[in-house]
């Protein structure tokens, strides 16, 4: 009896006859004589390079582009540069397995480009493929990334900040007419790179969690997720064993008592860990020791610290959160601000229910922030989100079964 190939086998297969994968809804974007003229620049790039454009729809096949790439790279099993689209803004991006050629920020560098911004999807790969081919992705980021910084400054007279008080948005007048309109597109445009750039310097900090971690984590059963739990707390105390970063400066040594607090509170849970909060809790508790080493080791080098990102309020396991949400609980008088990722923040301002990881309360499955807080340090804490001491809770025992 013969089995029907899964998704991801099916594009590895094409792969194989191809290094550029298009999916049939997106095949007028990229005609096949641009493809053709792609697969000759990138036979020069010094790494494989495969590129899969395939839609990225909430609820269907393929969610994320950390989920496609990783599920692709590991159904072809070869090393090499994954180029996909970036979720649901329209950007591309590039991941790597088995080296490192910059190709991260080759993509970051285009994305990030205003003059790419209104450029056919062959230009924008063409120009891809030039920078890795190269070999001058950073200095394209690096660029790019002083340009916005010089326009944003003589713009203000201020410092580009990395986030504003409000949520990370700029202060705007109000009822300013079409000047208003106008300081408002740019405020979006500077917010939207700003957002990137974030994102784009946590992934060059190889001490941060891997991004790649919650996409898989987040379609494991709990035998899976307990294992893959397992394996981080390892890897991060092989961090910490490993780990030069003087603790001469008061700074440095409090990053690093934080590190090595996060990482027995992270040890801690999984030894007594009942079912996936628990396991979630796992990987907050490595996310946050993980910053705090990375951002140890920052500070060492004279450099500023790392600014941390916390995980989904509604699921940590849905990885990073991108979005500001000013949030009622049902049933509650009281406003919270939490930050979600972007699907979620999505569904709760069109009033859809997020994707939220449960729990139990008297026998039955409820949202894991509505379980009994005397019980859970998690809904106590919002994993981190709503108070700054969950470390702390954990160590000393709030999450223990009573």
């Amino acid at each position: 009896m013969s089995t029907e190939p899964s998704p991801g086998e099916r594009l590895a297969a094409a792969l194989r006859r191809s290094p550029i994968h298009v999916d049939p809804s997106l095949a007028s974007a990229l005609p096949p004589a641009e493809r053709r003229a792609l697969i000759a620049k990138f036979r020069k790039a010094p790494a494989p390079v495969y590129v899969v454009l395939v839609p990225l729809v909430k609820g269907g096949t393929w969610t994320d582009a950390e989920q496609l790439a990783t599920v692709v790279h590991d159904r072809l099993g070869r090393d090499g540069i994954f180029i996909t689209l970036d979720d649901d803004s329209g950007d591309l991006k590039a991941r790597e397995w088995g080296g490192d050629h910059r190709a991260d920020r080759a993509a970051w560098a285009v994305a990030l480009d205003r003059a790419m911004d209104d450029a056919p999807l062959a230009a924008r790969l063409s120009r891809i493929a030039d920078l890795i081919v190269s070999g001058t992705g950073q200095q394209e980021y690096d660029r790019v990334s002083a340009e916005i910084d010089k326009r944003y400054n003589a713009r203000h007279g201020t410092p580009r900040p990395e986030r504003g008080g409000d949520g990370g948005g700029l202060a705007l007048p109000v009822g300013a007419g079409a000047a208003g309109v106008a300081v408002a597109g740019v405020a979006g445009f500077l917010l939207w790179r700003r957002r990137r750039m974030a994102s784009v310097r946590r992934e060059g900090e190889g001490l941060l969690m891997p991004r790649t971690v919650f996409a898989t984590a987040n379609r494991a059963t709990e035998d899976q997720l307990r294992e893959q739990a397992s394996r981080e707390v390892i890897a991060f105390g092989e961090l910490l064993d490993e780990s030069t970063v003087p603790t001469s400066g008061e700074r440095t040594r409090a990053l690093m008592a934080r590190a090595l607090d996060a990482y027995q509170a992270a040890g801690k849970t999984l030894d007594a860990a009942r079912g996936v909060p628990d396991l979630a809790g796992v990987l907050v508790l490595l996310d946050q020791g993980r910053d705090a080493l990375a951002s140890a080791q920052a500070v060492a080098k004279g450099r500023p610290e790392i600014p941390p990102v916390p995980l989904c309020f509604f699921n940590p396991l849905h990885g990073d959160a991108t979005s500001d949400l000013d949030w009622r609980p049902l049933g509650s008088r009281k406003r919270l601000s939490v930050r979600t990722c972007r699907p979620c923040a999505r569904a709760a301002r069109e009033k859809r229910p997020p994707e939220v990881l449960t729990d139990t309360r008297d026998g039955r499955e409820v949202p894991y922030y509505e379980a009994d807080p005397s019980r859970s340090v998690w809904a106590e804490t919002g994993y981190g989100q709503l108070r700054d001491d969950l470390v702390q809770r954990v160590l000393r025992g709030d999450n223990a079964p009573r």
